[in-house]
C-alpha cells in the first residue's frame, strides 16, 4: 500500500470513530428565572439575548474543516509520490551512468622540443603512452622513462604494436624545450617531449589527476613530489589504462597489448 492511500485510510477511519461523540454531545441549556414578576410595562425594548454556539451547531464546520485538511494532505502526498517515483527499469540506468567513474583528460596546448604547438587534436589516431615527469629526477623519474622506452621498442619489434611516447614535464621553469631534447636523446629519440608555460601545464596536470609540488625550494635548486603517472590514451584521446611504478616492463607489455588488441580496428 503507497504511503497516501495508508495516511487517507488511517485519517477516514479516525473521522468516522469521532462522530458518534458529536452525536452523544448534550448542548448545555440557559435558564432564565425570576423571583419577581414586573409590576409594569415600559418602551424600552428588551436585552437581546447572548449569542452563543453549541457544540452542535460548531460540529459540522469542524468536520468539513478536518475533511478539507485530509483532502490537500492526501493530494500532496500522493503528488510527491508520484514525482519522486521512478519509472521501471530507469534507476539501473541512472546508477551505472553515476559510477562510471572522474573523466580523466582532456584539452591541452603545449611545445614540443622543436617550439612546435601540439594540442590533443594533433594525437588523434595514435595510440600514446603518456608519462608526467621532470628532467631533475634524482631516481624515479628515469627509471620511468627507461621502461617507457624499453616498453615501446618490446611492442614495435616483437608484437608489431605501435605506440606514440610523449614525455610531459611538470616543472617548466627549467625544462625548456632544449633542456628536453638533450635529456630525451639518451633514452630513446622517439619520445615527444613537451612543455610549456607554467598555466598549461597545470591545467593539463590537472585534468590527468597528476599532483605534483616543490620541495626543499632553495632558488633554482629544488625537488618535486610527483605521482609519477603513466597513461595509455587510445586513438580517440581516451585514457584506458593507468600505470604505476610497480610494473615492471614486461607487465607494461603485456597490459598495452591486450588493450590495444581488444580494442577493434
Amino acid at each position: 500500500m503507497s504511503l497516501s492511500k495508508f495516511v487517507f485510510s488511517s485519517l477516514r477511519n479516525c473521522s468516522r470513530a469521532s462522530l458518534p461523540n458529536f452525536r452523544r454531545f448534550d448542548p448545555s441549556r440557559r435558564h432564565c428565572s425570576s423571583s419577581t414578576k414586573p409590576t409594569s410595562r415600559t418602551n424600552s425594548p428588551l436585552p437581546l439575548p447572548e449569542q452563543t454556539v453549541s457544540p452542535t451547531s460548531r460540529t459540522p464546520f469542524v468536520f468539513v474543516t478536518v475533511l478539507a485538511g485530509i483532502g490537500g494532505l492526501v493530494f500532496f502526498i500522493h503528488n510527491n509520490d508520484e514525482k519522486r517515483a521512478v519509472p521501471k527499469g530507469k534507476g539501473e540506468k541512472f546508477e551505472r551512468s553515476a559510477i562510471s567513474g572522474p573523466i580523466i583528460g582532456g584539452p591541452f596546448s603545449l611545445i614540443n622540443t622543436e617550439h612546435q604547438l601540439v594540442t590533443e587534436q594533433n594525437l588523434l589516431g595514435n595510440w600514446v603512452l603518456l608519462y608526467f615527469g621532470y628532467t631533475s629526477s634524482p631516481d624515479v623519474g628515469p627509471a620511468e622513462v627507461q621502461k617507457m622506452a624499453k616498453s615501446i621498442d618490446i611492442l614495435e619489434s616483437e608484437q608489431n604494436l605501435k605506440v606514440l611516447p610523449i614525455f610531459v614535464t611538470i616543472d617548466p621553469r627549467r625544462d625548456t624545450p632544449s633542456q628536453l631534447r638533450a635529456y630525451i636523446r639518451e633514452f630513446d629519440s622517439r619520445i615527444v617531449g613537451l612543455t610549456g608555460p607554467v598555466a598549461s601545464i597545470r591545467q593539463m596536470a590537472q585534468e590527468y589527476r597528476v599532483f605534483f609540488r616543490k620541495v626543499d625550494d632553495e632558488g633554482d635548486d629544488y625537488l618535486v613530489e610527483s605521482s609519477h603517472s603513466m597513461y595509455l590514451v587510445n586513438q580517440s584521446m581516451i585514457v584506458v589504462r593507468s600505470f604505476g611504478v610497480e610494473y615492471s616492463p614486461d607487465e607494461l607489455v603485456k597490459a598495452i597489448a591486450d588493450e590495444m588488441k581488444r580494442t577493434p580496428k
